[in-house]
Order: structure tokens, then C-alpha cells, then sequence
């Protein structure tokens, strides 16, 4: 009877611990089976930006390691756009750029690990517009400019011989007043005479 119980018990034993076991597995699997995540990134992926950013920041799901943090950003033409190292700031790693890299298409590229040995890689790329040009001092046209080459000062001589020209026209209209009056007077005396004479 007591052999029978003992059997029972351990039956009952295992079918209890076996479920409890895969319970806990169940439990455990999904955190193991996290990995980090790249969560955010400025410029952020297919980004068309109007100038160069002064750094690339990414951030992850969990805290990186500066030993292992590897960022390269690359323009079209293969160069390197990076600035020194990437920094390792709890779960965000930065990359300075440089201030002269030229417009165009950048990728970004990253492999870093996290701080309990989990390693992240990925790519994205982001774009760089061509500065429009504002019009400068040289662009705009002056106001001290002649407006045509007919504007340019003529000569003294020309001037002087508009000014004598101009003072011409006076006299000679004074003169022929005069004459238009002496005329008048002549033709006024004559008829009177022939009047007396008649």
C-alpha cells in the first residue's frame, strides 16, 4: 500500500515540476531573445536636410560600450564626413562631422555592442541640399554706375558752347524786338507825313 503511494507521489512530482520548468523557460525566453535596438536617429533615416549637421546622433534600446562603438559616415564619392571618434553616452553614441563636407547623398553605418555583449549593426543614408546662393554686394548694381555711356560727363568745351548757346537766344530775341519796333516807328512816321503833305 505505502509502495503504491510512494509511486503515485513521484508521478504526481513529475508531471508538477516538468510544467512548472517550461513555465519558467516561457518566462525567461523573451528577455533573453531581446536584443537591442537601434530606437532613433538624428538626421534621421532618408532625411533631406539644406545643410551639412554638425554630428550624427543614435540612439539604442540599451547602454553601449565605447570600446566597441564603431560609427563611419561616408559621402558619394567614398570620403569619410567623420569628425574623430564616435562618443558613448549611456544608450546614445555620437559622431562629429566636419563643418566643410561637401552637399550630396551620406551614409551612415554603425556597429556598436551594447553593455551586456549584445551587438548592433545597420545603415541608413540622409542627404545634404547645395546652399543657395544669396546675392551679394558685387551681385546687386550701383547706384553711383553710370545708367549708360551717354550718362558720362561731356566735355568743358561742350558745355561751354550749350551755355553760350543758351545765352544767345535771349540777345538775339532782344535785337529782334528792337528792329520789329524801329520798323514800326519808321512805317508810323512816314504815313504821317503823307498825311501833313496831302
Amino acid at each position: 500500500m505505502h509502495v503504491i503511494d510512494r509511486r503515485a507521489a513521484r508521478t504526481a512530482a513529475r508531471f508538477l515540476v516538468v510544467p512548472a520548468a517550461l513555465a519558467a523557460l516561457a518566462v525567461a525566453a523573451p528577455q533573453a531573445a531581446a536584443h537591442t535596438e537601434l530606437e532613433s536617429s538624428s538626421p534621421g533615416e532618408g532625411a533631406a536636410l539644406a545643410g551639412q549637421p554638425p554630428r550624427v546622433t543614435l540612439t539604442f534600446s540599451d547602454p553601449m560600450t565605447q570600446k566597441y562603438a564603431k560609427v563611419a559616415v561616408t559621402g558619394a564619392d567614398g570620403k569619410s564626413a567623420a569628425e574623430g571618434r564616435p562618443q558613448v553616452d549611456g544608450k546614445t553614441v555620437t559622431l562629429a562631422l566636419k563643418a566643410d563636407a561637401p552637399a550630396g547623398r551620406y551614409t551612415v553605418g554603425y556597429r556598436v555592442v551594447s553593455a551586456d555583449g549584445h551587438p548592433v549593426s545597420g545603415s541608413y543614408a540622409f542627404t545634404v541640399k547645395a546652399a543657395e546662393k544669396t546675392p551679394g554686394p558685387s551681385d546687386t548694381p550701383s547706384a553711383a554706375a553710370p545708367a549708360s555711356p551717354t550718362a558720362s560727363p561731356r566735355p568743358e568745351a561742350d558745355r561751354a558752347s550749350d551755355e553760350s548757346g543758351g545765352a544767345t537766344v535771349p540777345a538775339l530775341a532782344g535785337a529782334g524786338a528792337l528792329a520789329v519796333a524801329g520798323a514800326v516807328g519808321v512805317y508810323a512816321t512816314r504815313r504821317k507825313r503823307a498825311r501833313d503833305g496831302d
